[in-house]
């Protein structure tokens, strides 16, 4: 029997900013636990919530590109359950009016696009770490209070590729708009998965996967949980999928049942009385919403305008700081494809070979648009650009340097005419065979004059004369 797969995504990202939601403990990364804390990330007596304006306002932006219904007003609850690393006994969230509601997206998905329904996406802080060793559990308290957005999508995707492609495109709008670093490797990317199995247009029972870290780590939670349900589904067993949360184990590979709907926790929500409802002002949403910048997939759209293929915009914008880079040099030669070409063989190449990003790539755009310029107006050759950018990078100098260290290109078209048309005299058979239909002997033409200019014939230059002068 054949089973249709149904999933949703509820994505925690951490949000950039100076401090905490809700407290003035500095909001960055560090491996030094418990440095980065307040009285108020601690939850000592006496200490109030204040919002921070600034989340407020990435979480109005989001919401925005979601295409979410956003509130008149600001409202905070408390979310209730006890946990070690839990140090108020509850977590400030949104729940009775998040910071958007009932959006959608569009999102590049192979060589289309993908429409995504968006349940909610609200603000709300993190708990504080646990660190599991052999005989004790110790808590890092920096992490306590970090600001989240959580995205929580409808069901509607129908495969992990789907899945993986919203992560990744949401993941590139947090870095663009400057909303999350959305880096995996430190933790501020984790996902809870939601996979339904039904054999005809109805939702089956729902299945949740907590807290799972990396995009490898979902599309293995997917492929897992899909095939566990429809194992049990088939057998003879009389067995159905019942409704809990489970967790991925990655050491063994699967998935481990944490507890039924019916242990699930009530988290008794109620609104926050420390935090005042705070009225959320038409100006200021229109102000968050016009400095919303230029999306990754309007840039995708204006790449192809350009006439690149698919696959080498999908890999400018997949960098943002790659895309920045591509930008400045079009911006500066007006030739977005050679540009590209050589970004993404020449430059691409080197920053893996090195292990840096572009910011750290030494030869900056508008040195790199003068032998974009120099390729362009057919003054140079491919393999001589290649050539000047190498020396540039091994001698650390600039474009323009190398450019005149070089030895000089011949331009000359009556010097290049004159040693074709020796070229040719000299070898009549060879002129024959070529009028004949030998026309890889054109090659060899070629070869000659470049040989006899020890390389140095614009060779661009070199073909039109050669071709001219066979030709006649």
């Amino acid at each position: 029997m054949e089973f249709k797969p149904t999933i949703g995504i509820e994505m925690h990202a951490e949000l950039i900013s100076n401090s905490k939601a809700f407290s003035t403990s500095k909001n960055t990364f560090t491996r030094h636990p418990n440095t980065h804390v307040t009285p108020l990330d601690l939850a000592l007596p006496g200490t109030l919530p204040q919002v921070n304006k600034e989340i407020v306002r990435k979480g109005i932006m989001m919401a925005s590109i979601l295409n979410c219904n956003i509130p008149n007003y600001l409202v905070f609850d408390r979310k209730n359950y006890y946990y070690p690393d839990l140090p108020k006994g509850y977590q400030i969230t949104q729940s009775s009016y998040p910071i958007g509601t009932n959006g959608h997206i569009t999102v590049p998905y192979k060589d289309g696009y993908l429409d995504v329904l968006i349940h909610d996406i609200h603000i709300e802080e993190d708990s504080a770490r646990l660190e599991h060793l052999e005989t004790e559990t110790l808590i890092d308290y920096n992490r306590a209070g970090i600001p989240l957005l959580e995205l929580v999508t409808e069901p509607t995707f129908h495969s992990k590729d789907e899945v993986i492609a919203f992560l990744e495109y949401i993941r590139l709008v947090y870095q663009y708009m400057g909303i999350s670093e959305a880096n995996i490797k430190r933790g501020e990317i984790r996902c809870d998965v939601n996979i339904s199995l039904s054999n005809n247009d109805s939702l089956g029972t729902k299945v949740e996967i907590k807290n799972v870290g990396s995009f490898t780590n979902i599309a293995k939670v997917i492929d897992i949980e899909i095939k566990r349900q429809q194992e049990l589904l088939e057998s003879n067993r009389g067995n159905e999928i019942i409704q809990e949360t489970r967790r991925f184990d990655e050491e063994h590979n699967q998935t481990i049942r944490m507890r039924s709907k019916a242990d699930a926790i009530d988290y008794k929500y109620f609104i926050d009385p420390n935090i005042p409802m705070i009225k959320i002002s038409d100006e200021f949403i229109n102000e968050v919403r016009n400095s919303i910048t230029e999306l990754p997939i309007d840039k995708q759209k204006r790449y192809l305008d350009f006439g690149l293929s698919l696959n080498d915009a999908n890999l400018i914008i997949r960098d943002k700081d790659l895309a920045i880079y591509y930008d400045n040099l079009v911006a500066l030669d007006k030739e977005p494809i050679i540009s590209a070409n050589f970004l993404l063989t020449n430059i691409l190449a080197y920053l893996k070979e090195e292990e840096i990003g572009i910011k750290e790539f030494p030869i900056k755009e508008e040195d790199l648009a003068i032998l974009i310029k120099q390729i362009s107006e057919k003054k140079m050759s491919n393999k001589q650009a290649k050539d000047i950018y190498n020396t540039a990078l091994k001698n650390k100098i600039s474009i323009a340097e190398a450019i005149k260290s070089a030895d000089k290109e011949i331009n000359d078209q009556d010097e290049i005419r004159n040693i074709a048309q020796k070229l040719i005299n000299d070898n009549p058979t060879k002129v024959e065979e070529y009028k004949n239909g030998r026309t890889n002997l054109f090659n060899f033409f070629v070869g000659g004059v470049m040989k006899e200019t020890k390389g140095l014939a614009n060779p661009v230059l070199t073909k039109d004369i050669i071709s001219s002068l066979l030709d006649n």
